[in-house]
């Protein structure tokens, strides 16, 4: 298949998907013989784990080291795990600051009742103060 089925195949776009090829994730196709990139079924499957491991936000060296697992099956999966226990850290610490921005917005918003005049908003006096404290800072 070219590329352009490739990509249609597995919602990657042809850009990234060369850029996958420069970075050896995945291999470089065949040749056909007007000189384009010739994909078979074991590129849609390995591009298909590579943008399921994006999806999870797994970073391209934590992806390529998943691939060499995938390339040799018989390796121990102890470091397999951990990849996926430091993932699960970043997640978590993620989710938190997620939660302490939640926060945040929600007492902005009880600032204001939507009733009042831009001048007498209680979220834009908030936020132009925040602002005014770090320019001072």
């Amino acid at each position: 298949m070219q590329i352009k089925q490739l990509s249609s195949a597995t919602g990657v776009d042809i850009e990234t998907i060369r850029f996958y090829e420069k970075q050896g994730l995945l291999p470089a196709p065949a040749r056909k013989d007007n000189g384009y990139r010739d994909y078979d079924v074991s590129h849609l499957e390995r591009l298909s784990f590579i943008r399921h491991c994006r999806a999870l936000e797994m970073p391209l060296n934590q992806v390529a080291t998943l691939l060499g697992f995938v390339d040799q099956p018989n390796t121990p999966c102890v470091d397999v795990d951990m990849l996926v226990d430091q993932q699960l850290v970043k997640v978590r610490a993620r989710l938190k600051s997620m939660e302490a921005l939640e926060k945040q917005l929600l007492q902005l918003r009880a600032r204001c009742t939507g009733t009042q005049t831009a001048h007498s908003c209680g979220i834009l006096n908030e936020l132009v103060a925040a602002a005014h404290g770090e320019a001072c800072a």
